[in-house]
């Protein structure tokens, strides 16, 4: 059963070895992660799954590492507990941002990852969602994505005039536990046009969230560097 969720972005310059000079830039949405990743914590989990979109459909135990080299910085995570002499790092980017979240925060108990590619259906996803949230008594998701990537000229998608509309529709849906199904309805066309990272990993969240009473905050939403970012606690 879910018992709370964070969502939070999964740029890797949300680490500061990685943002270097600019690491105060994203100060705010780092604390909001941590607030959001701190009330998954409180809600006492068993066990908390990491899902963010990689290349791949695949599940990663505990110990499963990754790495910021490919961003220029000689830094690793590892997701939970310590890795295997000589374990190659496997985590997609998302992943290795939520591994380095958690150790953040100081989660020392279960951890397990899943990564899933921008390219499933709504019916696939939800599915995904109510196994990951069967895991265990008590789940604690820790959700991985970025809206669009097209806010501004100087954007890594360029400007889209789709982009602002649609993050506000994120935004929406992240502030009301998505009571209007947008997750489910967000098209992977358009997300992939917008380089939207968040849309598997969001239904994802809507599949397994079956929890009465609940409550849903909005934390941080922002576009720096024309990307948008979003941090929600669902409890």
């Amino acid at each position: 059963m879910l018992v709370a969720a964070a969502v939070c972005p999964c740029p890797p310059l949300l680490v500061p070895e990685v943002a270097a000079g600019a690491a105060p830039e994203l100060d705010a949405a780092r604390a909001a992660c941590d607030e959001a990743v701190g009330a998954v914590i409180a809600a006492r989990p068993e066990l908390i799954v990491v899902v963010g979109q990689g290349t791949r459909n695949a599940h990663h135990e505990a110990g499963a590492r990754g790495s910021f080299r490919p961003f220029g910085v000689d830094l690793e995570v590892t997701l939970g507990a310590a890795p295997a002499e000589g374990r190659e790092a496997e985590l997609p980017p998302s992943l290795a941002v939520g591994a380095w979240l958690l150790a953040r925060a100081g989660w020392d108990g279960p951890v397990r990852g899943y990564e899933v590619t921008d390219d499933r259906s709504w019916p696939v996803n939800g599915e995904d969602g109510v196994h990951i949230a069967g895991y265990a008594d008590r789940v604690g998701l820790l959700v991985m994505g970025d809206g669009s990537a097209c806010r501004t000229v100087k954007a890594p998608g360029y400007l889209d005039e789709r982009a602002e509309g649609v993050d506000a529709e994120i935004a929406a849906a992240l502030r009301d536990l998505d009571d209007e199904g947008r997750f489910p309805n967000l098209d992977a066309d358009l997300a992939r046009a917008l380089k939207i990272s968040g849309r598997g990993p969001w239904q994802i969240l809507v599949g397994a969230w079956d929890k009465e009473p609940a409550s849903a905050r909005l934390l941080y939403e922002d576009a720096p560097y024309g990307v948008g970012y979003f941090v929600a606690s669902w409890t």
